[in-house]
């Protein structure tokens, strides 16, 4: 298993999503990728899409304003 951080960092939707979406197709099952982001549009949907597409989620606020998606990959 390996850990993957993905700097969203003042970047506004899609292009969070759409950068987690693309990162995680390079991922083997078992790896987690952290979607670090500081706005709050990409912070609900990136959380949203992935759940949606089955993977374990955690959001976690590591500042304020700022957080941290971590997404398992399962399938």
């Amino acid at each position: 298993m390996k850990e993957v951080e993905l700097d969203c960092y003042g970047e506004a939707c899609p292009v969070p999503l759409v950068k987690a979406q693309n990162k995680l197709k390079e991922l083997e099952v078992g790896d987690v990728l952290i979607v670090q982001l500081d706005h709050s549009c990409a912070m609900k949907n990136v959380p949203e899409w992935a759940r949606k597409e089955g993977h374990n989620v955690e959001v976690e606020e590591i500042d304020d304003g700022e957080w941290e998606v971590v997404i398992e990959k399962v399938k």
